[in-house]
């Protein structure tokens, strides 16, 4: 696959995995932010820590490390820039369909 190619620019929902060779993780970054997209990515590393970065780095939605599409109802579910608008599951998925309201009451004290 090559960065021109339809499958390395859009998101396509089906089975299919790109394939791209890289040299170094920066790119791998670079690369993955070049797109209109960003809900979701996976990285599957020993390093831990590299993994971490790469997740922190990559403008996506959702990322997992050392596994894929594992979703937790607790946990929000939603993309960046043009994947989606808003959050679906937990607190977040909540907030479209909610007002916060403050009510403050003054309460006599009473005299003991």
């Amino acid at each position: 696959v090559k960065d021109s190619m339809q499958i390395a620019k859009e998101e396509i929902f089906g089975p299919v995995m790109q394939i791209l060779k890289f040299k170094t993780v920066e790119e791998v970054i670079e690369r993955a932010n070049s797109t209109r997209y960003g809900l979701a990515g996976g990285v599957f590393t020993k390093d831990i820590d590299k993994g971490l970065m790469v997740a922190q780095a990559v403008q996506a939605g959702n990322m997992w490390i050392n596994c894929y599409n594992v979703c937790n109802i607790q946990a929000p579910f939603g993309g960046f820039k043009e994947s989606g608008c808003g959050r679906e599951l937990g607190e977040y998925g909540l907030q479209p369909y909610v007002e916060v309201k403050t009510v403050t009451i003054k309460v006599p004290q009473k005299n003991s």
